[in-house]
Parts: C-alpha cells; sequence; structure tokens
C-alpha cells in the first residue's frame, strides 16, 4: 500500500522531493527496498502534520505537502490542486475534500464558507449536505512552524483531527472541491474494498 501511494505521489508535478517520514524501522526497511528516501523521526510525535513539521526542520522547504500513506488510490492531480492553492498569497494552508460517499460515523465531514475556508471538521454528523475530507494537506513554512510550536487543542484531542488545532488558533484552511477520490485505508473492511478496485483496474469487465 504504501508504494502505490510513494508512486502515485512521484508524479505529482511541483514537488521537489517525496520523502517517507516514519519511527517504524519495519516502514524503513520496506520503503527503502522500493526505493523511496525515508527519515525516521521520533516516536513521541502524536500527529501527523507535527512529523512533517519535524522533517522540515532539516529543510529550507517553503511550501510542504502532507500526503498520508493510506491513500493507495491517491490521485497526482489532487495534491496538485491543493498545491495552486497556495498561489493564493492569503492562503496559510489547503486541504481537500469531495462530495460525500460514505455517512458512516467514522468519516471526517468539513463545512466551508463562501471562500471555501473550512468552518469545522468532525467525524459524522454534519449529513449529505456535507464535504468528505481527505486527509491531504499543503502548508507554508511559516502556518506549520506555528502548528508545531502550539500544545494540542481541546477540540483537537476530543475529536482526534489535528486540523482543529488551526482552526481553534485563529488559522484558516482552504479547502479544495475535487470530483472524487478513492477510499483510504482505516479498517480491514477498507482494504478489501481497495484490493477489489485495484482487480477491477487490472482486470476490467
Amino acid at each position: 500500500m504504501l508504494e502505490h501511494v510513494w508512486i502515485r505521489a512521484s508524479q505529482v508535478r511541483g514537488l521537489d522531493a517525496v520523502l517517507i517520514a516514519t519511527d517504524d524501522t519495519r516502514i524503513e526497511a520496506e520503503a527503502t527496498a522500493f526505493g523511496a528516501e525515508v527519515v525516521m523521526t521520533p516516536d513521541d510525535i502524536q500527529t501527523g502534520s507535527d512529523r512533517v513539521a519535524w522533517v522540515l526542520r532539516g529543510s529550507d522547504a517553503r511550501i510542504v505537502v502532507n500526503i498520508q500513506g493510506d491513500e493507495p488510490l491517491l490521485n497526482p492531480a489532487s495534491v496538485e490542486s491543493v498545491l495552486e492553492a497556495l498561489d493564493d498569497p492569503e492562503v496559510q494552508v489547503a486541504t481537500i475534500a469531495a462530495p460525500c460517499v460514505d455517512f458512516g460515523d467514522s468519516v471526517v465531514r468539513v463545512q466551508v464558507d463562501k471562500k471555501s475556508d473550512a468552518i469545522s471538521f468532525e467525524r459524522g454528523g454534519i449529513g449529505p449536505a456535507g464535504l468528505q475530507h481527505i486527509g491531504l494537506y499543503a502548508y507554508r513554512r511559516e502556518a506549520l512552524e506555528r502548528f508545531a510550536g502550539r500544545p494540542r487543542s481541546a477540540g483537537e484531542m476530543k475529536a482526534e483531527l489535528e486540523q482543529l488545532r488551526f482552526l481553534e488558533y485563529g488559522d484558516s484552511i482552504r479547502v479544495v472541491v475535487v470530483p472524487s477520490s478513492g477510499p483510504s485505508v482505516d479498517t480491514c473492511e477498507d482494504l478489501y474494498r481497495v484490493r477489489q478496485l485495484f482487480s477491477a483496474i487490472r482486470d476490467p469487465a
């Protein structure tokens, strides 16, 4: 699964490098075997954005993208869209969402305002009018450094949604709406669905 994500991320136009950040030596070994560049991080980092911020300390990058390793059907065009959102100098952080296709309680929904900035993120509860959030972010360096330098917010800890730290400290997140997204893999059922989709791609009826 990780290799699928890495291959698709490597196809994104506009990225200077694709790194895999992990604190697990098993992941390091697998990623190195298929040719990825790996950065080992401390094992006490609590969120993906904090992990990316830790890696950023050793780089001079001004913009960084956080692509999660559980998105084997990642569309490179979606990553390019979220990068393009940062062409607007007012946008500090951008993410993506798609029309809801899954209304389970664990699905993260986002509501947006007229500028397409996020108003709220929550698991379930927004209803069919909400957008389904996809865990992909692009940050300006300064915004990510601010995020990592702040204590975890109350809403973030309660909902286990790191993006709420941005909103609860007064930062905005621009939401780019894409037509659709393949399922991420959070459960055994998700893995089964993704395997079925890959089988259909390899052996179209």
